[in-house]
């Protein structure tokens, strides 16, 4: 691997002291930084504003790092799954998925994840590294192009819902969405984009204090400690009322509802006790609730509830007053939908490393 700088890695302020200290004028790092944000510049010749003596100075300093997208699986749904091959050779996964008014982008934070969750098929990948806040980055420009391309519509929308615990990559992943929302970048509004996270406290609760302005979703999928430990280790560290606890934080400081993400597991979560459970911490913790439909990842253990413990969750939540909404997956014949990201359909020499 080159021993160069990666010039994607620098802000804004980086890109303009160097261009200072080369008796350079300050637009041309703007130029710069337009070209790699706003206009997704795939590599220094293609910054055509330049001067090439420029251009040249910046290849012989720096190293250019884009991504690239190996493949592209697509549903019967049109649900577009991308296998994404990062500089290093490690693939990760995103997922365009398209609706009647919305194009939305979901977007992997790491390599494979830590959290060991029994349901998800990413948790049998082990995680090799964070995702920069280019790598990030770069899924959802190329999503926001294929909508264009493949629907005539750009990216509406963002759910950090794809490979990785995007809290365990805190400092990245909100760089990457400061770039995503400025508008030297895609200009999105952080209203139109939700992190998904397993439910660490601590994390929840410097998202509020540093007064994120995008939405929040919570893995839950059982209310109940000795239910959810079983499936959710980090049930272990950071139980249900210390989840509750930071939820409520974010609520006092946001005012913006977190909502719960709860797919409902035959023999698992789907009796009474456990809808009582979910009620009761959304009658505390301000809330929308996504009963969503189980995608098999073969594991006997997970089985499709039957239709009658969905509904009996959402009158449940409906007699206390919450929404809850069952959403059915997209892209599941590609093992593009919730919970199936394991880059399966790739060479193992992509997917690992020793």
């Amino acid at each position: 691997m080159s021993a160069k700088p990666d010039f994607r890695s620098l802000r804004r302020e980086e890109v303009r002291a160097h261009f200072a200290a080369w008796g350079e004028p300050a637009y041309r790092a703007d130029q710069v930084y337009d070209w790699l944000w706003a206009k997704g510049a795939q590599s220094f010749d293609d910054m055509s504003n330049l001067p090439k003596t420029l251009r040249a100075k910046l290849a012989e300093e720096f190293e250019f790092r884009p991504q690239r997208i190996e493949s592209v699986q697509r549903s019967s749904d049109g649900t577009l799954k991308n296998a994404v091959r990062l500089h290093d050779g490690l693939v990760v996964e995103s997922v365009l998925i398209p609706t009647e008014k919305r194009i939305t982008a979901c977007v992997s934070s790491q390599v494979g994840c830590a959290m060991g969750c029994a349901f998800c098929a990413t948790a049998r990948l082990k995680r090799m590294r964070n995702l920069e806040p280019d790598e990030i980055y770069d899924q959802v420009r190329a999503i926001h192009e294929q909508g264009t391309t493949e629907f005539g519509r750009p990216l509406t929308n963002i759910v950090f819902m794809g490979m990785g615990e995007p809290l365990m990559n805190y400092k990245n992943t909100l760089e990457a969405i400061d770039r995503i929302t400025s508008p030297k970048g895609l200009g999105l509004s952080p209203k139109r984009i939700t992190l998904s996270t397993v439910g660490l406290p601590k994390m929840i609760r410097k998202l509020a204090d540093d007064g994120v302005k995008f939405n929040l979703a919570v893995s839950l999928h059982s209310a109940r400690d000795e239910v959810r430990a079983q499936i959710m280790p980090v049930n272990d560290v950071a139980p249900i009322a210390e989840l509750r606890s930071s939820l409520e934080y974010w609520y006092a400081a946001t005012k913006r509802k977190v909502t719960f993400e709860y797919v409902v597991w035959r023999d698992v979560n789907d009796q009474p006790e456990d809808v009582r459970a979910l009620v009761e911490l959304a009658k505390r913790v301000p809330c929308k609730v996504n009963l969503i439909e189980y995608n098999a990842i073969g594991d006997e253990r997970f089985r499709q509830a039957v239709p009658e413990a969905l509904q009996a969750y959402v009158d449940g939540l409906a007699r206390v007053g919450v929404v809850a909404k069952v959403r059915h997956s997209r892209g599941k014949d590609i093992d593009a939908a919730c919970g199936q990201l394991a880059n399966k359909k790739l060479p193992a020499e992509l997917t690992s490393i020793d």
